[in-house]
């Protein structure tokens, strides 16, 4: 069955080569006249789309991580704690500062200054008052809808962020992320959308020190320090929180 589906799949990619991979193959064919690899058809694996004037790339995926990452370093803690937040997060900030990640699905990873193990977002298992530097972006809203194997439950979110209020340390700083816009939205089962007003009702007991968010489309970045009116005109931007308990 294997090799079956393996012999489909290699059909499918060459019914679908465009014109211009054929063109590419075969100027490849008439340059390399000392082959180093071994290049036949049967070896094909078009990639038809990425021939384009700038690189794409996920807007929210690459600057949250990146403001989130600049944020560590700016709190400068002697470990960093993050729940179940992008792989790419966690990985780099363990470059400089130490970090205990948790997933309710753990992730294999292995990096030194990288220490990763499970935890239930809405169960955690932190001492209160217990984590100085703590963050979770672009989690929150997944929690409940059963996108990732975890149990069906409307209020998943709700609970989720009373856990992470709970396990905050005074003084500390909590970095959350998510998507934010003009008018609150399940796009079941993928993620909610929230507004700047339901992300303050999710941490009554905490204090807001910034808001940035990531415009949905455009060329520029994050807008630090943002006036959440400016969400009016949003439907999918990428909420950037940093919260602290007093």
């Amino acid at each position: 069955m294997y090799k079956l589906a393996k012999k489909i799949y290699k059909l499918g990619k060459n019914i679908v080569l465009s014109p211009f991979i054929i063109s590419d193959y075969q100027d490849y064919k008439r340059l390399d006249t000392q082959p180093r690899f071994h290049l036949a058809p049967s070896d094909f694996y078009p990639q038809i789309f990425d021939k384009t004037l700038t690189t794409g790339f996920d807007r929210h995926y690459v600057y949250h991580t990146a403001w989130a990452a600049r944020k560590v370093r700016e709190i400068n803690p002697e470990k960093h704690v993050d729940i179940a937040s992008s792989l790419y997060f966690p990985g780099i900030v363990s470059a400089f500062v130490p970090v205990d990640f948790y997933d309710y699905r753990p992730a294999p990873l292995h990096l030194s200054g990288l220490t990763t193990k499970h935890a239930d977002l809405t169960n955690l298992h932190f001492e209160s008052n217990s984590i100085p530097s703590l963050s979770c972006l672009h989690t929150i809203e997944h929690i409940g809808l059963g996108r990732y194997g975890d149990p069906i439950d409307p209020e998943g979110d709700i609970k989720a962020c009373k856990e992470l209020s709970r396990v905050l340390a005074p003084d500390g700083s909590l970095l959350f992320v998510t998507p934010v816009g003009q008018e609150a939205i399940i796009q079941f089962n993928a993620h909610r959308i929230y507004t700047y007003e339901l992300v303050l009702k999710l941490f009554p007991d905490l204090e807001l020190k910034e808001f940035s968010y990531v415009p949905e489309f455009g060329t520029d970045g994050v807008h630090e320090n943002a006036n959440p009116e400016e969400l009016k005109n949003e439907t999918y931007a990428c909420g950037c929180f940093v919260f602290t308990k007093k």
